[in-house]
């Protein structure tokens, strides 16, 4: 038996795996952070044979509350995800599963890896309707992708929708990648509705670097991007400072920022009730778009998710409340579980890339039905 993590968005350390019975593992935290969570990796020369994979330090994770209920996502060719047996007693995270193949791959959720994320860049820009561009390069290094769909306009609506701000939350660039599949269908009559009357701007993955380094929560400096929209700055979060620069060049109208959480298992949206600029047409924007997005997609819901801030109390540091007060427009913070969507459950897969992907066209369809009331 041999566990390894050394590929692109992988994360674990193995302390002993001699026991099949009782594979001792340890999830590595970012770099210069005490968060982790994410964990990714390979069991080979596993075929038929009945496997304990613990992780030992699994009550010290970010969000301990993540563990309840939930089952890892395993692979053989990283393209299916299946559910696994998992377990949590309190201290361990234990995966039980007997290979049918000789390599099989185990994660928190359906890795997306920056290799698939260039291929996604790569596909985007051939259609007429997009144009790329890169807005400046990470700490480590990487490029930082934007996604145009339309020609401005002067009286055309622009649209902002970013995702993976924490590169653990690997479902919201699932739900990019769906989102670009339909914008780039020429015959769609939605999306040529849509860009006849907005332009549409998309960051497929804000945090490129800790997508590669497998870190759940933080940028190569172990910062927390969805902190840092109240003063990002090139040191320490060039991603939010390159593309909030670019936010100020173009405006804003509607903003969706794409985020999955470790412990709901529900998908819904947050919005942005204790800024200062909040008011009753404000609300009654979100709570039009929250409702019609539930008519279309019974994988979402209006009656569970985040409680709303008091008024005043919002952090401005996060991106939905920063960029809803500095451009007086809805924005929205769409969370999708690690678990599975509770009210329409799916055993073999839980949550999975293709249910993100179809959540995705939904939220386009939503904004069409209704544009006049929340623009």
């Amino acid at each position: 038996m041999i566990i390894s993590s050394q590929f692109d968005g992988g994360n674990i350390e193995c302390l002993d795996q001699s026991d099949p019975q009782n594979i001792r593992l340890k999830i590595r935290a970012d770099n210069q952070s005490k968060f982790y969570q994410w964990f990714y990796f390979r069991a080979s020369n596993a075929k038929h044979i009945a496997c304990r994979y613990v992780i030992e330090n699994a009550a010290g994770a970010a969000y301990v509350g993540g563990w309840k209920d939930y089952r890892a996502v395993a692979s053989y060719d990283r393209e299916f995800w299946f559910r696994v047996d998992t377990s949590f007693d309190a201290e361990r995270l234990v995966i039980e599963h007997s290979s049918e193949q000789d390599q099989i791959y185990f994660a928190y959720f359906a890795p997306y890896s920056m290799e698939r994320h260039a291929d996604l860049i790569a596909y985007a820009q051939n259609s007429e309707q997009c144009r790329v561009e890169t807005l400046g390069h990470t700490l480590d290094g990487q490029t930082i992708d934007c996604l145009r769909f339309g020609e401005p306009g002067e009286l055309k609506k622009t649209l902002w929708m970013i995702a993976r701000q924490h590169p653990g939350e690997s479902m919201a660039e699932w739900w990019m990648e769906g989102l670009i599949n339909r914008l780039v269908d020429d015959n769609d009559p939605v999306v040529r509705a849509l860009l006849q009357k907005s332009v549409i701007y998309l960051v497929p993955n804000m945090n490129p670097d800790g997508s590669r380094r497998g870190h759940h929560r933080t940028n190569a400096g172990g910062i927390n991007l969805n902190r840092e929209w109240h003063a990002a700055s090139l040191e320490k979060s060039p991603e939010v400072y390159y593309v909030l620069e670019k936010i100020k060049s173009t405006g804003l109208d509607f903003g969706l920022d794409v985020h999955g959480d470790e412990a709901l298992p529900y998908n819904f949206l947050a919005g942005t009730e204790g800024i200062p600029g909040w008011n009753e047409t404000r609300q009654n924007k979100l709570d039009l778009y929250k409702n019609t997005l539930a008519h279309i997609n019974p994988d979402f819901q209006t009656a569970r998710g985040y409680p709303a801030t008091s008024a005043g109390k919002a952090n401005m540091s996060y991106c939905s409340n920063a960029l809803a007060e500095l451009f007086s427009a809805p924005v929205m913070t769409l969370e999708m579980p690690f678990k599975d969507a509770a009210d329409t459950s799916d055993d073999e897969q839980g949550w999975s890339p293709a249910r993100c992907e179809k959540l995705a066209s939904s939220c386009l369809d939503a904004l069409h039905l209704c544009w006049d009331e929340v623009l």
